[in-house]
């Protein structure tokens, strides 16, 4: 089986495609540059809205894993082309590939930004979805179209709503939301951090190495487990941000007091007023968190470039 992988260049891109290939997958990944595809898998340059770049990538595909997006803060800053690469692109890849294989499972990152803010007391698998942000809209309209494809036969449809995914490479990411992963890097490099949410802040966290585990096992599963709509939220851990930078701080042997706290009210909202989150049906269809919170930080810290 050849699984295609878009955003491949991308920090859980590339954590799939190294995963992929050692399982010994046949592997196209598509991204805009293709230096940072691992080695082994076909790699495919170019604009995932250009037809021509699309048709090369399908060539011989049997599965595709959908990472390619406008993140977060560049979809607010440019909604045209979060509009062109996260709706549009995509509509055109579904219908493309179910040219080329009928039927053919397509897995779909989407992101809890579609339950937008503020969030109720609790998340479950009937709360609705309200997102406020380009990002979130867009990745909900989608979630829609994927769930309608497969519903016509055109294609086997999963969505996963991804958590904060931990932790991201050091520099800009386009994400309101890389404080998360820059807090890692300050304390293994033992540098003070100014945390931009509470303390008491609370997220629903990942690791890339869980992340990418869970795509994987999105392509052989039994997608009747799923809900009507084929969308779940991986499980993910809820910590608050001071548990998460005393567990780092732990584990790179440094004083926590390197971090302080200056909660900006809208990222706090946005991103550190997480509820509790309930994944009953994600859990049934085969997917998992990282077990605990000591388990998330030394896989994200294993992870760090």
């Amino acid at each position: 089986m050849t699984i295609l992988v878009t955003g491949a260049c991308g920090f859980v891109g590339r954590e799939l495609v190294r995963g992929l290939l050692a399982a010994g997958r046949a592997v196209t990944g598509l991204d805009t540059m293709t230096g940072g595809i691992p080695a082994g898998a076909r790699a495919v340059a170019g604009d995932i809205g250009d037809a021509a770049v699309r048709a090369d990538a399908l060539s011989g595909v049997e599965a595709i894993i959908h990472l390619a997006t406008v993140p977060g803060g560049a979809a607010e800053a440019d909604p045209a082309a979060s509009r062109r690469i996260n709706v549009d692109a995509m509509y055109d890849l579904m219908l493309e590939a179910a040219a080329v294989r009928p039927g053919l499972r397509f897995v779909y990152a989407s992101s809890i930004a579609v339950y937008g803010d503020p969030l109720p007391a609790r998340v479950d698998e009937d709360t609705p979805l309200s997102p406020k942000m380009i990002y979130g809209g867009h990745k909900a309209m989608m979630e829609h179209a994927v769930a309608m494809f497969s519903n016509r036969g055109l294609i086997d449809g999963v969505t996963v709503r991804l958590p904060g995914i931990l932790a991201r490479p050091k520099g800009p990411s386009g994400m309101k939301s890389a404080f998360m992963s820059d807090l890692f890097h300050a304390l293994k490099a033992g540098e003070p951090f100014i945390c931009p949410v509470s303390a008491a802040g609370m997220i629903w966290a990942q690791s890339v190495a869980r992340c990418a585990a869970n795509f994987t096992h999105a392509l052989s599963l039994d997608s009747r487990l799923l809900p009507p709509g084929r969308a779940v939220a991986l499980p993910a851990q809820r910590v608050s941000m001071g548990a998460l930078a005393a567990e780092i701080a732990r584990q790179c042997g440094v004083d926590p007091a390197l971090v302080t706290y200056a909660p900006d009210a809208a990222l706090e909202a946005a991103f550190a007023a997480q509820p509790p989150l309930f994944t009953p049906a994600a859990e049934k269809a085969g997917f998992a968190h990282d077990g605990d919170l000591a388990i998330l930080v030394s896989s994200a810290l294993a992870t760090l470039s």
